[in-house]
């Protein structure tokens, strides 16, 4: 007899509502959260969705905030998030890639549409010493693009509200290649990011790397808060190790990639650093079998140069999508 309720369903459910809260800055209504749940393919009711909530009021993992049913995450309910059974850990990053992908409508020729961006939050009294440290960044093409947003406290991002005292900061996500390529019709499998060594400005070997499969968070945040970067070597000396992810392309599709890599130059998308042969490895890193290594460049290398500087900024990578038209160079900020 198939059972009615199944509690391991109904926990999975809690865990990706608690998630959803504790990313925002803000509180969230049913209504939000239940559009939020459809990106993770899980389809509630906002009836539904506000039922569950009410019995994580009662737990303590959630509160209540406002007339009306916006709700915020408790530090139990963080504390459940950290409790959560393994299986409901890994995984999300890949399917974050994967729904940013499909969102992304970005026309290389028209050079309008919406693009993925990774938010930064920046402590408004550090924003101008940090911006300075930044520019050098896109100026040597260590970044996705030159095209940020800024936006000040209260305002938003895309979907992202920025918190007070912060200045928020949108930067061009590695996975715009992952969504025009997929327009074209052509599949991306995104394998790892990592940390990958530079030699005289060329591509030498990964030394780092996390399995998108395996990791909840964006491995470039782990590697960032970590420290493991030295960006600003690269620019002074052409030489050292900087924010990388790898992807892989089926091998017929080749030709059609290296054409629309022009696309992406032109559009001022220098995110494809580097691409390989057929079954060749690239980076030291092996590819299957009738497939082509590609590497692309972190789009929070700007954020690991200040990091290095000793600035603390906060993260939300892979955040949300923002039109392509909305953002501005780096040189006119």
């Amino acid at each position: 007899m198939k059972q009615l309720f199944d509690p391991e369903d109904i926990e999975r459910k809690n865990i990706l509502m608690l998630k959803i809260l504790n990313e925002s800055p803000v509180s969230l209504g049913a209504r939000v959260i239940a559009r939020k749940m459809q990106e993770h393919s899980i389809q509630l009711s906002e009836r539904t969705v506000r039922y569950h909530l009410k019995l994580m009021d009662e737990r303590g993992l959630t509160r209540l905030v406002g007339r009306r049913d916006g709700r915020v995450i408790t530090d139990l309910g963080l504390e459940e998030i950290a409790n959560a059974r393994v299986q409901d850990k890994i995984s999300l990053s890949i399917s974050r890639i994967d729904v940013l992908s499909f969102k992304t409508t970005f026309n290389l020729r028209k050079k309008r549409g919406r693009v993925p961006v990774n938010i930064s939050f920046i402590p408004e009294d550090k924003f101008e010493q940090i911006l300075s440290v930044m520019k050098p960044v896109f100026q040597k093409k260590l970044a996705v693009s030159d095209r940020i947003a800024v936006a000040r406290a209260n305002e938003k991002l895309g979907e992202v509200v920025i918190p007070e005292g912060k200045i928020g900061l949108a930067t061009v996500c590695s996975i715009v290649i992952n969504g025009v390529l997929l327009k074209h019709g052509i599949p991306i499998d995104s394998k790892f990011g990592g940390i990958l060594q530079l030699k005289n400005g060329e591509p030498l070997r990964f030394v780092e790397l996390i399995h998108y499969s395996g990791s909840s968070l964006d491995p470039s945040e782990i590697f960032i808060r970590g420290k493991m970067t030295s960006v600003k070597e690269v620019i002074e000396k052409n030489e050292g190790k900087i924010l990388a992810n790898f992807r892989e392309i089926p091998a017929l599709s080749r030709s059609l990639v290296t054409d629309v890599i022009a696309e992406f130059r032109e559009a001022g998308i220098n995110g494809i650093l580097s691409i390989g042969d057929v079954g060749t490895a690239l980076g030291q890193t092996n590819v299957d079998i009738n497939k082509v290594g590609m590497i692309l460049i972190g789009g929070l290398n700007p954020i690991a140069a200040a990091y290095e500087d000793g600035f603390d900024v906060e993260n939300k990578a892979m955040s949300t999508v923002m039109e392509f038209e909305e953002l501005q160079s780096i040189e006119q900020i």
